[in-house]
């Protein structure tokens, strides 16, 4: 199954959101007079100010959830790193998985002797599992021979700031193909809904020019020093 990630909920009008709190720090009126006074214009070139000096607290008031299938359970072990996020993701503990879908890497899947290998292990390891449940082995225990290419499902939200530390992370060329695909996947979906939100989000070379991943450089930057 292909990855498959959709946008399906957002904090309603978020650049204006993110706005007023940042506004709201420095004025001494109320919301609904910064919200009278506050122009379209207004909103845009205050985004930009907060997001040029790094005065990123007040984008924690915009949150995105996202639906996301078809990737697999070393894909989802990577993700929960990201802390500051929301997750629900489907159980082996009551889903069964007697015929498991799985992912299968570009690199193995480019080559028909590792696929071979691949697919055996795949298929020993979902039989295992269907003779452990006709044994009377719970689901939580036989869960313990699948392998990490099992497919998942899960529900993530998380907020403005949050993701644009996940896109400076997961969007580096360094990044684990599977996690850097769902990366910019989600950026193209929150760049069409707050474009201002997140320019020039991504990875950290293309926001700062300069690459944090010392003699572990891709080369396309030049190396923090």
């Amino acid at each position: 199954m292909a990855m498959k990630v959709s946008l399906i909920t957002f904090t309603e009008q978020p650049e204006l959101t993110v706005a007023r709190a940042a506004r709201l720090c420095y004025s001494a009126v109320g919301i609904d007079q910064l919200s009278r006074q506050m122009s379209v214009e207004d909103c845009h070139k205050l985004l930009g100010k907060i997001i040029d000096l790094g005065h990123w607290s007040a984008l924690e008031h915009a949150s995105f959830t996202f639906a996301v299938e078809g990737v697999s359970r070393a894909l989802s072990h990577q993700l929960v790193r990201h802390r500051l996020a929301s997750y629900s993701q489907q159980s082996q503990r009551y889903v069964a998985a007697d015929q498991p879908t799985v992912v299968v890497p570009p690199t193995i899947e480019a080559q028909p002797e590792a696929l071979v290998v691949f697919r055996q292990l795949v298929e020993a390891a979902a039989s295992a599992y269907r003779k452990l449940t006709e044994l009377g082995i719970p689901r939580e225990d036989a869960r313990y021979v699948l392998p990490n290419a099992a497919e998942t499902k899960l529900v993530m939200t998380m907020n403005a700031r949050e993701l644009r530390h996940f896109f400076r992370l997961r969007c580096c060329r360094r990044a684990q193909w599977e996690i850097r695909h769902l990366a910019e996947t989600i950026l193209g979906l929150v760049q069409a809904v707050a474009p201002r939100l997140f320019a020039g989000a991504g990875a950290e070379c293309q926001t700062t020019g300069f690459c944090p991943e010392g003699e572990l450089s891709c080369g396309l930057a030049p190396v923090r020093q």
